[in-house]
């Protein structure tokens, strides 16, 4: 597995492990980092994953679910909701990875990780999504400025 997928499968871990159990965030990535053994420059990245999309997992909820309708999100499986929100993250919001990378990763990480329809489900929504890419970005960066101000 390549270095970054593995940081993103961490990030996916911490993800999933606060969404099911609502262990708190800076405790989940702690532990996951330390069974890790990521170099400091790949933990960063995984923990940056976590700590950006977790405050705005509601906006990027809204968009995944108007582009599943055929799914509620409530529906959607707990694994495939965040592998989705980490691709729209990456998307919209990171400026560090290409569209496609992000999709493929995302594809890779419901290989892995999800059920046999994932990789479909997730390719599916997540092109859809890559469509309105520069709206997506507009659209979260003031969820962004918005959730600043609360975390201070």
């Amino acid at each position: 597995m390549k270095p970054r997928t593995r940081a993103r499968g961490i990030a996916l871990q911490v993800l999933f492990e606060v969404d099911l159990v609502s262990h708190p965030l800076g405790t989940a990535i702690k532990y996951r980092l330390e069974d890790a053994s990521l170099d400091e420059r790949l933990a960063e990245f995984s923990a940056n994953i976590a700590r950006s999309v977790w405050p705005i997992k509601d906006q990027l909820d809204a968009f995944i679910a108007e582009h599943a309708p055929e799914w509620p999100l409530e529906q959607v499986a707990i694994i495939d909701r965040n592998i989705l929100r980490i691709a729209l993250w990456e998307l919209a919001v990171s400026s560090e990875t290409p569209v496609k990378v992000a999709i493929n990763e995302a594809v890779e990480l419901a290989k892995m990780y999800g059920s046999e329809s994932s990789p479909r489900f997730v390719n599916g929504v997540l092109g859809s999504l890559a469509a309105r890419q520069n709206e997506l970005r507009q659209s979260l960066a003031a969820a962004i400025i918005e959730k600043k101000p609360q975390e201070q």
